[in-house]
């Protein structure tokens, strides 16, 4: 029986790392792993949207997963993202994940194609069944083009044991209460993050376990001392930190995808790697760089221009 209580806080979508010709960069990599976890996240997700997997050829998942869970040696709990348009591959990757002994993988209902539900319902119950891993369901419609609704949420997890929770990402947060409302019942454990940061507080509020945001990984103090406020009932220090994560909130508007941001971002508050990025993606201009920088001052996150 997997321990759910570890699946609690804040669990960063860790970058990948890359060098300029596209290489995984371990030295840059096991360096963040490291400063994340001495800056006290509660755990980690690896090749989540922003470790740029949806651009990376099937072998540099594969090794990309087994650089950062033998790095990351069991210091934090590790989420392991596995998705594809296609179930099969998913399944491989999940029975990776199982001999990297993962604690549990996130999991994207299938893109490009719509999908009735019947057909959503059958990729994520193939797939829970074909691996040993948790399953944590991975909604994020204005990139897959569908939503998972709750009622079909609710029926994979009255039928399918091995689906123990959700990481939300939708504008919205009605979205991750009607969640909780109507699937906590089935599975009064059942775990809720938060995938836009902002919405961590309300998450938390409304009975969730925390979120996956990815300003984690340069301003760990912001949404790291929101869950420790909310668990010591520093509702003063709640606000005033949730205040900033708001204002802090508007780096992801900066480029689309975000994920040059995200490193340009800790490399400004103070870990030098590299900021390379997978084609078709391109590091950050200077142009939008002084923007970012503009937006740190904003929210009061120091950094150095570098």
């Amino acid at each position: 029986m997997t321990d759910l209580n570890k699946f609690r806080g804040v669990f960063p979508p860790v970058p990948t790392i890359f060098h300029a010709d596209g290489r995984l960069d371990t030295v840059g990599m096991g360096a963040l792993i490291d400063k994340l976890v001495n800056d006290g996240v509660d755990g980690m997700l690896i090749l989540g949207s922003g470790g740029e997997f949806c651009h990376m050829p099937k072998a540099q998942r594969f090794e990309v997963a087994e650089f950062a869970v033998k790095h990351i040696a069991g210091r934090v709990p590790v989420l392991l993202g596995i998705s594809s348009p296609s179930t099969q591959e998913v399944i491989e990757f999940g029975q990776h994940a199982d001999k990297l002994g993962v604690d549990a993988v996130l999991v994207l209902n299938p893109y490009y194609a719509l999908l009735n539900e019947e057909y959503m319902y059958n990729h994520f119950r193939t797939v829970a069944e074909n691996i040993g891993s948790p399953v944590i369901l991975y909604n994020f419609p204005a990139l897959t083009g569908q939503d998972i609704g709750v009622n079909l949420i609710a029926r994979l997890v009255k039928e399918v044991s091995n689906i123990i929770g959700i990481k939300d990402t939708v504008d919205n947060i009605s979205h991750v209460r009607e969640v909780i409302n109507q699937v906590r019942p089935i599975r009064p454990n059942f775990v809720v993050f938060s995938g836009y940061d902002e919405y961590m507080m309300d998450t938390l509020i409304m009975g969730g376990n925390g979120a996956i945001p990815a300003t984690s990984n340069f301003a760990a103090q912001i949404t790291c001392g929101i869950y420790r406020a909310f668990k010591a009932k520093d509702y003063e220090t709640m606000f005033e930190l949730q205040r900033q994560l708001s204002r802090l909130s508007t780096v992801y508007s900066l480029e689309i995808p975000f994920f040059g941001v995200i490193k340009q971002a800790i490399k400004l508050c103070g870990l030098n790697i590299s900021t390379e990025v997978l084609a078709p993606v391109q590091k950050l201009s200077q142009e939008k760089k002084q923007q970012l920088m503009k937006v740190l001052t904003f929210a009061g996150v120091p950094y150095q221009d570098r």
